[in-house]
């Protein structure tokens, strides 16, 4: 269940005084529970073909409870492959896909329903329906599960308010900004608490200050959720704000956005870096910039063609 203090109370507001510094540690505090030693998602030697290409070769890597896994590479390389094994809209020619230690590998649509209740699904272009408005899109999915109107309201002014978005419950999509629409999208993935979330290159085709609040909702799932992400991209803007930054609520109960090193030294985000199907690449944002490998380097300075 998402926190009462970054969603219920408007503006993020906390109900309570937590300050800084005991936001920060409640954030990094290591939490003694075997649960968490479960990935929320991990591959065992996926391989994936298309035709006779080998879209994904031996694929192996996890996301930690409450960790954000951030997949970087060129186009074609197999980033968004990952996410619809993870859906099941695909399945692995070999290997093993499991959500929450659960084996979905061979699990049929019905199974698959079940699991993708956990699971939240951030679109490039925010796909909404145009013919409906904010509320009904961010409503749809709780309206198909049969909920009470009274908690369908609450729950979509819950997720349009932790996107700052409330304003515009009644506009249509058309009214919308491209940054707008997308957050209205991640609004209606959030419907129901998912602990997983998915983004699929979610700052594509976005202005940088946009795209800057794309991934300060991501920050706050991470940090003030204990959300469970994989965020594909291939724009290294998004790597900078992800792995440099954490989000806090402060004095005021405000959510605040913290430098890495000034308190504390994030370790809830991972790069992977894949190319040609395989991972090249697995560890720190720091670690990743001091590789000597030549594709890497070509990447970082923006020329992955």
């Amino acid at each position: 269940m998402m926190s009462q203090a970054s969603i219920d109370q408007p503006n993020g507001q906390a109900p309570d005084n937590r300050v800084s510094d005991r936001a920060a540690e409640s954030t990094f505090r290591e939490v003694d529970d075997a649960a968490r030693e479960i990935p929320a998602i991990e591959f065992r030697n996926v391989t994936m073909m298309f035709d006779e290409r080998k879209v994904l070769n031996d694929l192996s890597f996890k996301v930690m409870k409450g960790e954000t896994k951030i997949i970087l590479g060129g186009s074609g390389c197999g980033k968004s492959t990952t996410i619809k094994l993870v859906l099941g809209l695909l399945k692995p020619d070999s290997g093993q896909v499991l959500v929450d230690g659960e084996d979905i590998t061979d699990y049929s649509e019905v199974k698959m329903m079940r699991i993708r209740r956990k699971l939240g699904m951030i679109f490039q272009e925010g796909a909404l329906f145009d013919s409906l408005s904010v509320y009904e899109n961010v409503a749809f999915k709780l309206h198909e599960q049969g909920v009470p109107e009274d908690e369908v309201e609450s729950a979509v002014r819950r997720m349009l308010r932790f996107v700052n978005l409330e304003e515009s419950i009644d506009k249509m999509p058309a009214e919308l900004s491209g940054g707008m629409r997308r957050r209205v999208g991640i609004a209606r993935a959030l419907v129901g608490d998912p602990k997983i979330v998915m983004f699929d290159e979610p700052t594509a085709g976005l202005d940088p200050p946009t795209a800057r609040t794309i991934c300060e909702l991501a920050m706050k799932l991470r940090d003030l959720e204990d959300v469970s992400s994989i965020f594909v991209t291939h724009e290294m803007n998004n790597l900078d704000y992800l792995c440099s930054e954490y989000a806090v609520v402060n004095e005021a109960g405000e959510v605040i956005f913290e430098k890495e090193g000034e308190k504390l030294c994030l370790i809830n985000s991972k790069v992977l870096m894949m190319s040609d199907g395989q991972v090249i690449f697995s560890g720190t944002d720091e670690t990743l910039r001091r590789s000597e490998d030549k594709y890497i380097q070509k990447f970082l300075r923006g020329r992955d063609e």
